[in-house]
């Protein structure tokens, strides 16, 4: 699964974006990840990474579950809906091909996927990243059915792409002791192989039409419940974070790459590891009480999900993590909350030759991803 690494300010940038549907300007937006912005597709999937069942949703409408992997409400399409008083993408395996949904967006996402083929094999099926580039190529011809081949690569050029993808590589690939990756591999051969496909994946995106893509850098991955179980003393795996690190480094120069390289392209590495570390290193700065282990007391290195016997902790507005591998609802609401507010603080505070109004949210947004 995911982990609350992929929960910071690229997040809710492009989740509020995605968000966002308005009369004066629509914003279109596809969504690439794992579970954390998962919202359902695997419920139409026989996969074992789903949480289509209690106690996921207890703190959602309804109090049902959605296929969101968390109690309540995720922070990149959730908690900026609530703000703004708009929906987020629907699922892709919910929508008919030719639906007209797919012009306003949608959310590929899939519990269990990774940049590589072969992460999260265990879970039987999933949308790996391919799987969802190229479930993003059906949705294009569907959109050039429907509106012309010319207003499709319009459509397709001025839409935003959030990709929240690498954590399971780590987490149910390489860190796991009984599968390939963590012993054919050394780390530096490993992060080499995830940089490079990671390229092709971009590349291949662009070649569809995205232009304006954010990709989020990982979080403290050493610090997730299913990872601090593996220590004696229940304490941050080191190495994990330093490897986590790494990859985050090598993502970044890649992608400077690619928009030296790639015609217009405006893709965007969102650190998302010192805000998640500081919230799990200084839990009560922040209104929690416990962040070294999971509400739904699952903290094992494969599974971690909260099933329907497991046994909840009695205030879930006291922990950060919800299971082994993804935030409470209270946690994602903290977040969401933060990040805004340290948004448009630096944007009240940036220096303007003449007095002027502060900015809407909706308008400091759209400067972030160069949408106006």
């Amino acid at each position: 699964m995911a982990n609350l690494g992929q929960v910071i300010v690229g997040f809710l940038i492009i989740g509020i974006v995605a968000c966002v549907d308005s009369a004066e300007e629509q914003v279109v937006t596809y969504v690439f990840g794992d579970s954390l912005t998962e919202v359902g597709n695997n419920n139409y999937l026989q996969s074992l990474a789903k949480s289509n069942f209690p106690f996921y949703g207890i703190d959602y409408e309804g109090g049902k579950a959605t296929g969101r992997f968390t109690n309540g409400r995720t922070i990149g399409c959730d908690y900026a809906a609530a703000k703004l008083g708009v929906q987020s993408p629907p699922p892709y395996l919910s929508l008919a091909p030719n639906d007209d949904a797919i012009l306003k967006g949608v959310n590929y996402a899939s519990g269990g996927a990774g940049i590589l083929n072969d992460t999260g094999l265990y879970f039987i099926q999933r949308m790996t990243f391919d799987d969802q580039i190229k479930s993003f190529e059906k949705t294009k011809e569907a959109i050039k059915a429907k509106i012309g081949q010319e207003a499709a690569e319009k459509h397709v050029n001025q839409a935003v792409y959030f990709i929240g993808m690498g954590s399971n590589d780590y987490v149910n690939n390489f860190l796991q002791p009984f599968l390939a990756a963590g012993q054919q591999y050394t780390h530096d051969e490993f992060v080499e192989l995830l940089t490079s496909t990671l390229g092709e994946q971009f590349t291949r995106l662009h070649q569809l039409g995205a232009r304006k893509m954010i990709f989020h850098g990982l979080g403290p991955l050493g610090c997730i419940p299913s990872q601090r179980v593996k220590s004696t003393r229940g304490i941050c795996l080191k190495q994990v974070n330093l490897w986590v690190q790494e990859f985050n480094s090598k993502v970044e120069k890649l992608i400077a790459t690619l928009n030296k390289h790639l015609p217009y392209a405006q893709i965007s590495f969102a650190d998302t590891y010192p805000i998640v570390l500081d919230l799990i290193e200084n839990p009560t700065s922040y209104g929690f009480k416990i962040s070294n282990t999971s509400c739904c007391n699952v903290d094992t290195s494969v599974g971690g999900l909260c099933l329907p016997n497991s046994k909840l902790c009695n205030n879930r507005r006291e922990y950060v993590f919800w299971d082994a591998f993804h935030p409470t609802d209270a946690a994602n609401a903290v977040l969401a909350d933060k990040i805004f507010t340290t948004l448009f603080h630096q944007a009240s505070s940036s220096p303007a030759p003449a007095p002027a109004p502060a900015p809407t949210p909706r308008k400091f947004l759209m400067t972030l991803i160069n949408l106006d």
